[in-house]
């Protein structure tokens, strides 16, 4: 793996970078790397692995093939839209105490994931998933509010106004707190 680029591109080395890196090994054993978004990367947490998927994978954000699910797992699920094919990558259970009782420092930490197999740190297997939905553009729509284009799929009617979300929290607090 290009070790350097991906460093360079996440900012440092860390043991959640490396973690990520495992999982792209895994990866690419089912999968090439994504042009567009055929190739779509579930992921269960927003750690340093997630930058060496968006790396190497190129699933990302801005083209709609990188969905983040907030559970606080190191969970990352691979979906093929073009084969129908779909894993589920998943730290193994204590992993992290592991880590913590067999070594004293992060750099050791990451040595250890680099040098190993994935299988001893991830459980893979296949699943049955329903590809997400294809990225859609919306218009962009003012905020009543504060005027910044908003997707107009975001934005929320208050006494007839379009407001973008977070106008209509502070509008939502300043009726509450009256």
């Amino acid at each position: 793996m290009e070790t350097e680029e991906v460093v360079r591109f996440h900012g440092h080395m860390c043991p959640g970078l490396a973690l990520g890196m495992k999982v792209v090994e895994i990866a690419k054993r089912y999968f090439e790397r994504g042009v567009d978004e055929e190739l779509v990367a579930i992921v269960e947490n927003n750690s340093c692995a997630v930058d060496a998927i968006q790396y190497f994978m190129s699933c990302t954000f801005g083209k709609g093939n990188l969905i983040f699910r907030d559970y606080g797992k190191h969970v990352y699920t691979f979906i093929s839209r073009d084969r129908g094919v779909a894993i589920r990558i998943a730290l193994k259970k204590n992993m992290i105490e592991e880590f913590r009782e067999k070594f004293r420092d992060r750099e050791e930490v990451v040595n250890a994931i680099l040098e190993s197999e994935p299988a001893k740190y991830f459980e893979v297997r296949e699943v049955d998933v329903v590809p997400p939905e294809e990225a859609m553009i919306f218009p962009s729509v003012p905020c009543s509010r504060c005027g910044e284009p908003t997707m107009e799929t975001r934005l929320r009617v208050l006494d007839g106004s379009l407001l973008c979300i977070p106008c209509f929290e502070v509008e939502l607090k300043k009726r509450r707190k009256s």
